[in-house]
């Protein structure tokens, strides 16, 4: 990375934690762009240039989180794919990580509490599956309904899981406990989807 991409990359890092932080004291709905701008002390066209739109300052992973599944697959060509999301599953969880849903609560309370927020989430987990079913179907351009079908249901078991693992963020478990509990939930997720997918 060159100093002006790490410079840029750095703005635009320093521009989300910021506007986070001011969704959570205010609420999403309630902080303009000016007032991001304002608080990161930089230009308002700047805040815009980094971010398309509103929700993208608080889920600033969104590329990362729609395209991992899809890159899971495509890194590991000769391993089943049920193989290949379970192992990045579970390797992401061994450090609690955002592609997950770990988050602290307050940054869940934000969304939730944000019809927008939400709706932006639901947007991603369709772009997962998007994803993931091109990746599949690169793979398998004859059995495209088994592929469809594939990453429906895989996409499917990851954002259950990330539903849980805001649950249980809600609820206040320790990361510990909440850990093995999502480690036992999907172990079962993925355990279901084996007899269909455990060759594609």
């Amino acid at each position: 990375m060159s100093l002006r991409e790490q410079k840029k990359l750095e703005t635009r890092q320093t521009i989300s934690a910021v506007a986070t932080r001011l969704f959570i004291r205010r609420g999403f709905d309630q902080v303009t762009i000016a007032e991001v701008a304002e608080e990161a002390r930089v230009a308002k066209m700047t805040v815009t240039n980094h971010f398309s739109r509103k929700e993208d300052l608080v889920f600033d992973i969104r590329m990362d989180f729609t395209d991992w599944p899809a890159n899971l697959v495509r890194a590991s060509p000769e391993t089943p794919a049920l193989d290949a999301v379970r192992g990045g599953f579970f390797a992401e969880l061994d450090k609690a990580s955002a592609l997950l849903g770990f988050a602290d609560v307050s940054f869940v309370r934000m969304v939730r509490h944000s019809e927008r927020l939400t709706t932006a989430l639901m947007e991603m987990h369709a772009e997962r599956e998007v994803q993931l079913v091109a990746a599949l179907l690169d793979r398998h351009p004859d059995r495209e309904m088994l592929s469809r079908t594939a990453g429906a249901h895989l996409t499917s078991v990851l954002r259950l899981l990330l539903e849980d693992v805001w649950q249980l963020t809600w609820q206040d478990v320790k990361l510990d406990d909440l850990v093995e509990q999502i480690r036992e939930s999907a172990a079962v997720g993925f355990g279901q989807l084996e007899p269909a997918l455990g060759d594609l």
